[in-house]
């Protein structure tokens, strides 16, 4: 039995939705270093928060290392 599906919003509290941030940005560069050891692949991504702070991940010997 898996979970009910949530409708996809913008989250108006600013903390909440920071938090929120916060937790899924986390997730999202383990998922994409998970891809990058299991399927042998090169992997960037770029993250922009509202703040305008940017987070980058790049696989260590990747070529996208170097643009980014």
């Amino acid at each position: 039995m898996g979970r009910g599906k949530i409708e996809i919003k913008k989250i108006e509290n600013s903390t909440s939705r920071q938090v929120t941030f916060s937790k899924r940005r986390g997730g999202l560069l383990k998922k994409a270093r998970e891809l990058g050891v299991l399927c042998d692949v090169q992997i960037g991504i770029i993250i922009f928060s509202n703040s305008g702070r940017m987070f980058e991940f790049s696989n260590p010997d990747s070529r996208l290392a170097l643009l980014l």
